[in-house]
Formats: structure tokens, C-alpha cells, sequence
């Protein structure tokens, strides 16, 4: 029996307007306003159905509903009551399955889902979890002002959607695991290297092609008719190319084929073309780029458009056929192109085996080396022409201007210098103290620009402590410039002169208190660095010598601390407060006392502005009293030879 549906549904009629001189009509009773009625009080009697997305269409709330016969059943739909219209769902029989209707169900599969489909409103309907949701606040279960759960997700599909399996179409299909490529056993093995060789075989053929295609027209490259010479080059990995070339042309540029196509070989071959076969070759392409290079005018103008490294690659060639043009061609480029450079090692490496006589190698050469550039002319004193621009680039930075421009030099001068250095100990260590000639300043030229700037800064501290405050920028100039030496000094470990003849400057240091503050602080920061160098070890002097340090330049730095701290961006405390502690610990302990307990009573009074080596003088006092109250004095152990008398005597 076929499932129907009807829609009721009642319409009200528009009165129209009275007419003029007419009476109007006695007010009527609404009809939908007492249907809405009936309506209602039938609904507050029959139990409350629920449309839910987990079971059937109509499901009752309670097991007295679920239990009542299969007759028709009225649904309430879910709009608001005043616009309330009722759909009667028709009867179902017995033998109907109870199985719910999937929502996305055909209209044509299912009337009764039509005819609700059908029901026009303006408002949306609203969910099932809206009505369980309203039942149990009826019920006391919720708290008024919760809000309401969210709307449940959408579980009633009965198969997925396209979307849902293209993004699951791993759990549909799972791929299976590729197996590791195994190599392949006889034959197969054999067909595939064949294969891979015959596209290489025909990748090589397309390049050449490319290349003879590019020649300018009227260009007899690889001409069938009027080649006499049948050229094919084989490579070593089994690739050949056969070319049509000219004999006359071959010999003309070549002294290699001028003594292998002579006159005399001609005359012995009795058919045209000859047959000529150049095997091993490390680069057919290049081959073919040097032949080309033979049938050009203008070879410069044609290398132009190549890299530094397929000039290389043509240089090897047409010095191994003796290309005289070529050869010099490809060094005129190499002499005027820009290069990388991870390209200059390759530059200077095949030049060296190439050993070419010409004097375009010689021009390449000086890009790179030295020792070529300084044949030619023979040095007035015979120094050393590096160390003398070193020095000269030492000299601008400290005699400069700006002060950025000073800062950034400073550091490139002292990346160079640390790379010489660390170049020159491993040549040194690998006997090949030569390759880095002319690269590195002496130690005599370092202390030379380290005087003059000592003798600068005495100059300029003495017209300051005068009152001469003119030039007293001066001062932190110079101290600035004495402590990047210093820097320089102490990475090439050649920095004991240094502070002796620091620790000798007692005339500087007593004219320090009467320098302003504000332009003596600088002369401090070598000072502190002195102390973090000894407290590091980068610096081994003697015992003398440290004291001295630290009587000349103590209690200047104690003054400056302040400020350093405030005025220098970037001043690390710790590390010159552990470099001072640490320089004290070195000296004998009667030493340490003395300073140690001045620090103390300094440090009390200053607070910040005096550094803080409390570690060292708890060092220093474990060292001086904890050990020797704490420890029990332990007399040397005696020799006791009663033992060996008395078995002496009883075996007597």
C-alpha cells in the first residue's frame, strides 16, 4: 500500500472596503484563530513527539507512545503557533519497516518526506537538540540562563560524500608500501643501463645539434658536401658524435691535425671523406664547441656569451690539439670576465697543469697570485709587500675620521688578520710557509703603531691634566685605538710586552685623577682588558709583573668603573669582574690580602661603581683561614723501625 500525504491548510479571505452609504457587514468569526485553538488544546492532551536526527521521523519521548498501533499519526511541526499548519503523515502498515528515512532521501523515494519538504514557513526549522533541550528545562534538569547546546553533528548519512571520501582516501584505499628498489638481476639490469646510455646518447645528440644550429649562416660545420674529413668523437663513457668538418681548416688551426692530416696521410687515403676518430674524450660537447670555434671569425665575440666554466672546459681542449687561437682567446676572457669564487681555484688549478707558455697565463695568474704579480718588478727594499699594506691599512683606520666608518674597518682589518694568521701557523705546521708570503704583519710592525698611539695618548692625557681640555676627544681616541691592538696582540698571543709596558705607565697613572671623568674612562677599558686576558691565561707574565699591573693601574680602574658600567654599550661585567678576581688569585697570598681587604672597605662605601669580586675573596679567605683552622695539623709521618729491631733480635 502506497504511503500518502495531504497538506490542510486554511486561507483567509481579504475584506473588501465598505462602500459609501452602506452599512457594514456584522464582524465574523475567525476560523484559524478557533482552529489554532482546537489545535492547541489537542496537542497539550497527546503526549510531545520529537523529529530526531537518531531515530525515526516520528518517535515518541516516552514507552507509551513508542507502543501505540500504527495508525495515522499527527505530527506538530515545528514553526511558530501562530502560523502552525498540520501535515498528516498517512497511515503506515504493519509490514513497513520501522527503519528511519535517511535525510538526504529523494522526494521521489519518499512521499511523506515531500509533503514536509513542501510545507513552506519564513522561519528555518529548528533542530532536535532545540526540543530535547526544551524538555528538560521544563523538567528542572538545566539552569534557565545556560545557552543552548550547540546542533549535533549530522550522523544520519547512510553512505559518505564525495568530499568526505577524497579526504579520506586513505582509509578507503590505503596505498600499499613501495618496495625498495632492488638492483635488477641478467638481463633486465643490462636493458636498463642500455636504455639510460641510448637516452644519453640521444640527449648528447640534441646539444650538438643545438650547437651547430647556432652557427651564423654561410657556417660549413658539419657540411655533407663539401666536408672531406669524417670526424667522430668518442667519450669514455661509450657516447660518439660524427661530424663533417674541413681538412684545410683543421690544419690551418691546429698543429695537432696538421701532423696527423698531412699532406703525405691525404695522398694515402684513397676515398673521400677521410675517416678520422678522436677517442676518450673527457667532454664531446666541448669538442664540438672548440671545432666550432675553428669556423668562426670573431672568437671573442662568440665566448662572450659563455660561462667561466665552459671556457675552462674549451681551454683544456684546444690546448691539447695545440689551438693556438683558441687558447688565446680563452685567456683574453678569463683575464677580462668577473669570476666567483669558487671558480678561482679552478682557474688557477688547470692553468698550473696546463703549463702554457704564453704570456695571457701569466695575466690570469696575477688575479690570483702574488708572487706572479711581483715578478715583474723587482721591491726598491726587498720587503715584503703585504705586511707593508697591512700596515698602511692599520695606519688609515687609527688616523680616520668617522667614527662608524673606523668601527666596520676595524673589524674587516681584523678578520683579515686572524685569517692570515691561522693561514700562516697551518703552512707553517705543513712546511709550506711560502704560500702565505707577503700576508701577515710581524709582531716589530704592530708594536711600532702600538707606540705611536701610546705616545699620542701620554701627549693628549698630560694637556688634559693641565687643563687643556681642547683635545681631550683625543684621549678616548687613542685609548680606543690602543685597545683594538691589544685585541690583535692577545689572538696572536704576543701580548707580554704589552703589559709590561702598560704596568710601566705610572707617570699616566698619576696624572689620571686630574683628567676629568668623562674623557679618561676609555684608558680604564684596557686596563680591564689586561685583567680579563691574565685572568683567561691568554697572557703569561711574571709575578712581578702582574703586581705591577695592578699597583700602577688598580685604583684608576676602581674610579673609572662607574663609569664604564654607565657610558659603554655593551660592557660585559661579569666577565671583567671574574678577569680581576681571577689576576688577584694569581699573586702571592699576603698579596691578595692587602688588595683584597682594600676592595673590601671600597666596596662597602661604592656599592655599583666598584666592581664586585666577592668570589675571589671568598677564594682567598678559604685559602687563607678556612683550611688551616678547620683542618687538624697532621705531623709528617715518622719511620718506626721497632718492628724490624725486634725480629732482628730474635733472630739473632
Amino acid at each position: 500500500m502506497a504511503t500518502s500525504s495531504y497538506r490542510l491548510k486554511t486561507h483567509t479571505q481579504q475584506q473588501p472596503p465598505p462602500q459609501p452609504g452602506t452599512q457594514p457587514r456584522p464582524q465574523q468569526p475567525n476560523r484559524r484563530s478557533n482552529t489554532n485553538a482546537k489545535r492547541r488544546k489537542r496537542r497539550e492532551t497527546l503526549p510531545p513527539h520529537v523529529v530526531s536526527s537518531d531515530g525515526p521521523w516520528c518517535c515518541a519521548t516516552s514507552s507509551s507512545v513508542a507502543a501505540s498501533p500504527p495508525h495515522a499519526r499527527r505530527v506538530p511541526a515545528v514553526v511558530p503557533q501562530d502560523q502552525a499548519e498540520a501535515v498528516l503523515i498517512a497511515e503506515v502498515p504493519p509490514s513497513a519497516s520501522p527503519s528511519p528515512l535517511p535525510m538526504d532521501a529523494s522526494p521521489a523515494a519518499s512521499p511523506a518526506a515531500s509533503a514536509v519538504a513542501a510545507f513552506s514557513s519564513p522561519y528555518p526549522p529548528y533542530p532536535s537538540s532545540y526540543s530535547k533541550f526544551n524538555s528538560a528545562l521544563n523538567a528542572g534538569l538545566l539552569n534557565p540562563m545556560s545557552p543552548p547546546p550547540p546542533p549535533p553533528l549530522d550522523k544520519t548519512r547512510s553512505s559518505p560524500t564525495l568530499f568526505d571520501m577524497m579526504a579520506n582516501e586513505q582509509d578507503y584505499h590505503p596505498r600499499p608500501a613501495v618496495p625498495p628498489q632492488l638492483p635488477l638481476p641478467g638481463r633486465a639490469g643490462a636493458a636498463l643501463a642500455a636504455a639510460s646510455a641510448q637516452d644519453r646518447q640521444l640527449l648528447l645528440q640534441e646539444r650538438v645539434a643545438e650547437i651547430i644550429g647556432s652557427c651564423s649562416p654561410g657556417n660549413q660545420l658539419n657540411d655533407a658536401e663539401s666536408g672531406d674529413v669524417r670526424l667522430t668523437l668518442s667519450s669514455k663513457d661509450g657516447l660518439t658524435v660524427s661530424l663533417n668538418v674541413h681538412r684545410n681548416i683543421l690544419v690551418a688551426h691546429s698543429r695537432f691535425f696538421a701532423a696527423k692530416l698531412s699532406d703525405r696521410w691525404s695522398k694515402q687515403q684513397r676515398s673521400l671523406p677521410h675517416i678520422v676518430e678522436i677517442s676518450d674524450c673527457d667532454d664531446v660537447e666541448v669538442y664540438v664547441e672548440t671545432l666550432r670555434l675553428m669556423y668562426c671569425k670573431d672568437l671573442r665575440r662568440r665566448l662572450m656569451r659563455e660561462d667561466v666554466s665552459k671556457v675552462l672546459g674549451i681551454l683544456k681542449v684546444s690546448a691539447s690539439i695545440a689551438f693556438d687561437a683558441g687558447v688565446l682567446s680563452c685567456l683574453e676572457y678569463l683575464e677580462a670576465a668577473p669570476w666567483a669564487e669558487d671558480e678561482e681555484e679552478k682557474v688557477a688549478s688547470l692553468l698550473s697543469q696546463l703549463h702554457l707558455d704564453s704570456s695571457g697565463a701569466e695575466e690570469v695568474l696575477k688575479r690570483v697570485s702574488l708572487e706572479m704579480a711581483t715578478c715583474d718588478a723587482e721591491e726598491p727594499n726587498g720587503g715584503n709587500g703585504g705586511e707593508e699594506i697591512l700596515v698602511r691599512l692599520i695606519q688609515v683606520v687609527l688616523e680616520g675620521k668617522d667614527e662608524k666608518a673606523r668601527r666596520e674597518m676595524k673589524g674587516l682589518v681584523s678578520k683579515m688578520l686572524r685569517e692570515n694568521n691561522t693561514a700562516s701557523q697551518c703552512g707553517g705546521m705543513g712546511g709550506g710557509g711560502g704560500a702565505n708570503r707577503g700576508g701577515d704583519l710581524s709582531k716589530e710592525s704592530l708594536y711600532s703603531a702600538c707606540d705611536g698611539c701610546l705616545r699620542s695618548l701620554r701627549h693628549h692625557f698630560a694637556l688634559a691634566a693641565a687643563s687643556d681640555l681642547i683635545e681631550a676627544a683625543q684621549i678616548a681616541r687613542q685609548a680606543d685605538n690602543l685597545h683594538w691592538i691589544l685585541d690583535i696582540l692577545i689572538d696572536r698571543q704576543i701580548a707580554d710586552d704589552f703589559l709590561r709596558t702598560w704596568a710601566c705607565q705610572a707617570e699616566l697613572s698619576e696624572m689620571h685623577p686630574r683628567v676629568p671623568a668623562i674623557h679618561r674612562y676609555e684608558v680604564s677599558r684596557v686596563t680591564a682588558r689586561l685583567f680579563v686576558a691574565v685572568g683567561k691565561g691568554q697572557i703569561l707574565v711574571s709575578k712581578e709583573a702582574r703586581c705591577l699591573l695592578l699597583r700602577t693601574w688598580l685604583e684608576p680602574f676602581y674610579e673609572d668603573f662607574g663609569w664604564m658600567r654607565r657610558a659603554c654599550k655593551g660592557l660585559d661585567r661579569h666577565l671583567i669582574e671574574d678577569g680581576l678576581a681571577n689576576t688577584i688569585l694569581t699573586l702571592p697570598l699576603a698579596t691578595q690580602q692587602e688588595i683584597l681587604l682594600a676592595w673590601f672597605d671600597r666596596f662597602l662605601n661604592a656599592g655599583d661603581d666598584c666592581p664586585n669580586i666577592q668570589r675571589g675573596f671568598e677564594v682567598w679567605w678559604r685559602r687563607a683561614f678556612w683550611r688551616r683552622n678547620g683542618e687538624p695539623d697532621q705531623q709528617p709521618p715518622v719511620l718506626r723501625i721497632t718492628a724490624a729491631a725486634a725480629a732482628c733480635e730474635n733472630s739473632c
